[in-house]
C-alpha cells in the first residue's frame, strides 16, 4: 500500500475544456479561459479584481511590489509558514520580521503583532495556515492603527470564512495558490485579488513587463516588470475546478472529520474550528504534544508503512539563508510535535482507518 498525501481531483469536466483551451484556444481566444477564470473567481469572493499568475509565489511578489515595499521597509510574518510567504518579502529587498504562531489556530498571533511595529513597517502578512482562519479582523485593526497594509496569505484556504466573509477579502490584497495539491489546482498556478483599483491596475502593468494597458505603442515597456503571466490552458484546468468548488471544499471537510472522530481517543490536537468560521480543512493536522514522538521520527514510520504523510512547516528562522535567532516557542514546538495526514479527495474508509490505526500503533 502506498497512500499520497495529496493529489487533484480530476473529472471529465476538467478534461473538456482543457480539451478545448488546447484545441481552441489560441489567436483571438488565447485569453479566453484567463479572463473567465479571473472574472468567476472574483464572483466567488465577492472581490472586484483578479489577477491569475503562474504561481501565488508570484501573486505576492506583484502585490508587494504594487505596494511599494522595498529596501528599508520590514514587513511583519509568521515564523510558521512556507517560504514562499517570505521570499517576496526578500525579493524587494525589505526585512522580514518573524512572529510566533498562536496556539490556538497556528496561525500569526494577533497578541504579539504590536511589539514588533517600528517606524519601518510597512505590511503585515497573515496566512491561513493548512484552511484554518487567522484573527484577521483583530490584524485588520492593527493595520488600520499603525497605517499598515494587511496582506492575507490565503494559499492554503480557499473556501474558508470568517462570519461568513471569505478569507481573502479582509485585508488590502490576498493571494491564494492553485498548486497541484490545494483546493483548486491549475498544476501550477496563484491569484491575487483586491478591491483597489489603483493597485489592480499596478499590478497588470508589473505583470506585463512594465508596459502600461493606456500605452498604445506595441512593445513599450515604461517601467521594470515581470512576467507572471498563467496560460489560457492552465486557467481552462482552474475554471473547472471553481465550478466543482462547493464539491471539492465537502469532502475536503469529510474527510476531517473521519479523521478526528477515529483519533478521538488520542491525546491529540487537530485544527480547532472556531464558532464564527468555517474552515476548508485543506491539510487535517495532528499535533501530539503528549507523547514522546516527534514530527521527524514519526514521518519517516508513517512513510515506512506507506503513508505519505507531510512535515508541518519548519520555523522560516532556520533556513540557512535567513538564521536569526528569535524568541517563537510555539512556531519551534509545532514543528517538532505536528504532522499534515493525507487528504486527497478519493481517499477511502480503509485508507483512513490504515493510517489512524497506524499513528495509533506509533504514538501510543
Amino acid at each position: 500500500m502506498k497512500i499520497p498525501y495529496s493529489k487533484p481531483s480530476i473529472t471529465k469536466l476538467e478534461i473538456e475544456y482543457v480539451n478545448d483551451a488546447v484545441s481552441n484556444g489560441w489567436g483571438d481566444h488565447c485569453y479566453d479561459y484567463i479572463e473567465k477564470f479571473q472574472t468567476e473567481f472574483a464572483k466567488y469572493l465577492g472581490v472586484k479584481f483578479c489577477v491569475a499568475t503562474s504561481s501565488c509565489t508570484g501573486a505576492l511578489h506583484l502585490g508587494l511590489a504594487a505596494l511599494g515595499i522595498k529596501t528599508g521597509d520590514e514587513v511583519i510574518v509568521p515564523n510558521t509558514t512556507w517560504i514562499a510567504s517570505v521570499n517576496p518579502v526578500l525579493y524587494l529587498g525589505a526585512t522580514p520580521i518573524f512572529v510566533d504562531i498562536s496556539s490556538k489556530d497556528w496561525c500569526l498571533d494577533p497578541e504579539l503583532i504590536e511589539e514588533k511595529i517600528t517606524h519601518k513597517t510597512r505590511a503585515i502578512i497573515v496566512t491561513h495556515l493548512y484552511g484554518n482562519t487567522a484573527e484577521v479582523i483583530r490584524m485588520k485593526s492593527i493595520a488600520e492603527k499603525y497605517n499598515l497594509y494587511l496582506i492575507e496569505d490565503a494559499a492554503e484556504a480557499l473556501g474558508a470564512k470568517i462570519n461568513g466573509q471569505p478569507v481573502g477579502t479582509f485585508g488590502h490584497m490576498a493571494v491564494f495558490s492553485f498548486h497541484g495539491t490545494k483546493m483548486v489546482t491549475t498544476g501550477e498556478g496563484g491569484m491575487v485579488v483586491t478591491n483597489d483599483s489603483e493597485m489592480h491596475d499596478r499590478i497588470l502593468q508589473l505583470n506585463n513587463h512594465g508596459r502600461s494597458a493606456s500605452q498604445h505603442k506595441q512593445f513599450w515597456s515604461e517601467s521594470m516588470g515581470y512576467k507572471y503571466k498563467i496560460s489560457n490552458i492552465q486557467a481552462a484546468l482552474g475554471l473547472a475546478q471553481l465550478h466543482r468548488i462547493e464539491h471539492l471544499i465537502k469532502r475536503k471537510r469529510e474527510i476531517f472529520f473521519e479523521y478526528l472522530s477515529r483519533l478521538s481517543s488520542l491525546n491529540i490536537e487537530m485544527n480547532k474550528e472556531k464558532s464564527n468560521c468555517i474552515f476548508s480543512f485543506w491539510m487535517p493536522t495532528i499535533q501530539f504534544n503528549q507523547y514522546g514522538m516527534n514530527s521527524s521520527d514519526l514521518f519517516k514510520s508513517l512513510y515506512d508503512l506507506g503513508i505519505n504523510a507531510r512535515h508541518v512547516f519548519w520555523p522560516v528562522t532556520q533556513f540557512p539563508f535567513i538564521a536569526k535567532q528569535v524568541n517563537t516557542p510555539i512556531s519551534f514546538n509545532f514543528s517538532k510535535k505536528a504532522l499534515n495526514l493525507p487528504s486527497f479527495h478519493d481517499i477511502t474508509e480503509q485508507e483512513i482507518d490504515y493510517i489512524t490505526e497506524s499513528i495509533k500503533s506509533l504514538i501510543t
